[in-house]
């Protein structure tokens, strides 16, 4: 079985202190450059989707896709439901295979954001599959959801100690000052509330909005408890950039098994590089 939960690689990854990147994909070649790169680094894998990406690509094309690499690379992965907001959606791709959600409740109030954690989460964990949530909110845009910096709201130390115990979940999804999308300026994180957060939450926590931030921040943020690293817009600017320059320099290209080399090559940089920050080459 290639397609596996988060919940194990998790947990390995907080008792030996490195994090697991979750690469969010866009297109087969996005899909097939992580997966390649991963197995040839030897490093867990999560292959992370938006509501807006299985749409786009079909949840049943997604499985299956991830699924036949990963048994050709000989490389388990996570396929992950990333900043899912429905209690059906999420049920209608677990039974597709899906074995790693996020149920994103968090512009809701607390009690809300619990209830409907807690029912995504006992539904999950009926057929093995590990739930992540979050509180708190991130500012920026990632594919369809679209935060303004004014909803922006910091995690609570004391009270994500009792929103995990009162959902279950696996896994949480920290707010300490990073955004969706590209930063405008310098981003500061609140490595001190990490801290304290880590000090009050026994789950692995997440980091979201990891694209643009420092090799020195993640692994900071990794030594004070961070597990899960979650990268989407480096992939798509590095892609649509070597992509654009190779159009543009060969304007009679018209074979895609062409012109995609150097935007799954300036990808695979990327990748590396992510895998090489979070420390966890060889670590399958």
């Amino acid at each position: 079985m290639h397609i596996i939960s988060t919940k194990a690689m998790l947990t390995k990854a907080q008792r030996e202190g490195y994090a697991v990147p979750a690469f969010n994909i866009h297109n087969l070649e996005t899909l097939q450059v992580v997966v390649e790169t991963s197995a040839e680094l030897r490093s867990p894998l999560i292959v992370a989707g938006t509501p807006g990406t299985f749409s786009y690509a079909g949840i049943g094309n997604i499985v299956a896709i991830a699924g036949d690499l990963a048994k050709t690379h000989n490389q388990p992965l996570a396929i992950h439901l990333d900043h899912h907001e429905t209690f059906d959606d999420i049920a209608q791709k677990v039974q597709a295979g899906v074995r790693s959600a996020m149920i994103d409740g968090s512009h809701l109030p607390f009690a809300d954001n619990v209830a409907l954690v807690k029912r995504v989460t006992d539904y999950c964990h009926r057929y093995d599959v590990s739930v992540e949530a979050e509180l708190g909110r991130l500012g920026g845009q990632e594919d369809d959801l679209v935060v303004d910096s004014k909803d922006t709201l910091y995690t609570h130390p004391q009270q994500a100690r009792e929103f995990v115990a009162l959902t279950g979940i696996d896994s949480l999804a920290v707010a300490i000052g990073t955004a969706h999308g590209l930063y405008t300026a310098t981003p500061k994180l609140d490595f001190e509330r990490l801290e304290e957060i880590r000090s009050h939450v026994d789950v692995p926590l997440v980091l979201h909005g990891a694209s643009g931030l420092s090799t020195a921040d993640i692994r900071r943020a990794i030594g004070l408890g961070i597990c899960k690293v979650n990268v989407a817009t480096e992939l798509k600017i590095a892609f649509s950039d070597a992509l654009k320059s190779y159009l543009a320099e060969h304007p009679e290209a018209s074979d895609p098994r062409h012109y995609m080399i150097p935007a799954k090559a300036a990808m695979k940089e990327v990748v590396r590089k992510v895998i090489h920050d979070c420390g966890c080459e060889g670590k399958l």
